[in-house]
């Protein structure tokens, strides 16, 4: 197929793409919807390669120096499975738009050989045929940002960077989404997890995907941040086909905050006698001891129940006891 024709072809499957939005007929949707499902059985194969579409969305990668993350959002199934790569003390990689899933990988490789963000995006894409319809945002180790848009991404399309962080986004309301992120990444404190998703909240507030919302996701690692310390994948959490996917994501992130945030060891309590009759007296509630039970078959029970409910990452030892899984216990209301 010839290079103009492959472009009209393009052009004819986006537009067709942003139709499919505005249909109200559920059937004729879900005609479309099956046959872009199965584009690469029936379009033609272009440079020996299956005709990508697009994934129009808009997120942030950044970094405070301790993790590393991306949060994205849009009107695509199952984003998370396709825009965001990271890795502790190396970097953060975000491909969108005509999205190239192999710059996770290499932009991850670069980075960890040092190269600059701005320099791992020139590499990327500077022999990427298919350049012009790439979006890449990319945050190096020591929080240099780059943002790159193809001069073919479909409007509104564009990025900035600011201290540690770049934001992007094509198919947008406009402009202003990307500023919204700047800003509030800008001003916002706290663990960078949070930041990451207030960060593509204001975007959503400020017009987002102008097609509308359907999935979003948080990526943020940590050098021996996962589950039990075992790797760096600290959160992982993704909303796949949601109508508000933004704010059950916020949902999913307070519940990993109250599951598997581990403790400031500056607020953990001693466990003095006053401190295991509380806890004492919250287990006989659930008629896990009995009235009479001594501190060790307390701290026993206390230790089983924390563990039963997936607080072990939260659980130091039978001495210190992190005071949101004693209000866990008591039945107060959970952190975060």
């Amino acid at each position: 197929m010839r290079d103009h024709d492959q472009g009209g072809l393009r052009n004819v499957l986006e537009q067709l793409q942003l139709m499919l939005y505005g249909w109200r007929t559920p059937r004729r949707r879900a005609q479309f919807t099956h046959l872009f499902a199965h584009a690469e059985v029936i379009l033609p194969r272009m440079n020996g390669r299956p005709l990508a579409l697009t994934v129009a969305t808009f997120s942030i990668v950044a970094t405070d120096g301790v993790d590393w993350g991306v949060a994205v959002a849009s009107k695509f199934l199952a984003v998370g499975a396709v825009v965001p790569a990271a890795a502790a003390a190396v970097g953060a990689v975000a491909t969108q738009a005509m999205s190239n899933a192999s710059y996770k990988r290499r932009g991850l490789a670069l980075l960890a050989q040092g190269r600059y963000a701005a320099e791992v995006v020139e590499l990327l894409t500077k022999s990427d045929p298919d350049r012009d319809r790439r979006q890449l945002g990319v945050v190096d180790r020591d929080g240099g940002a780059a943002s790159y848009t193809g001069s073919q991404c479909l409007e509104w399309a564009g990025g900035g960077t600011a201290t540690g962080c770049a934001c992007q986004g094509n198919l947008l309301a406009g402009p202003e989404v990307v500023d919204a992120m700047l800003s509030n990444f800008g001003s916002a404190d706290g663990p960078l997890s949070g930041r990451l998703l207030a960060a593509l909240a204001a975007g959503d507030r400020a017009g987002g995907d102008r097609r509308g919302r359907q999935s979003a996701a948080l990526l943020v690692v940590r050098a021996d941040g996962g589950y039990g310390g075992f790797d760096d994948r600290m959160i992982d959490l993704r909303v796949d086909d949601h109508r508000q996917p933004i704010a059950e994501l916020e949902r999913l992130l307070r519940r990993w905050w109250t599951l598997f945030e581990r403790p400031d060891a500056a607020t953990l309590l001693p466990a003095g006698p006053e401190l295991v009759e509380r806890i004492r007296r919250a287990l006989v509630e659930r008629g896990l001891v009995g009235a009479d039970a001594g501190q060790e078959e307390v701290m026993d029970a206390f230790e089983r129940w924390a563990k039963t409910e997936n607080l072990e990452e939260r659980w130091a030892d039978s001495s210190l006891i992190d005071p949101a899984v004693l209000s866990l216990l008591e039945g107060r209301p959970e952190p975060g």
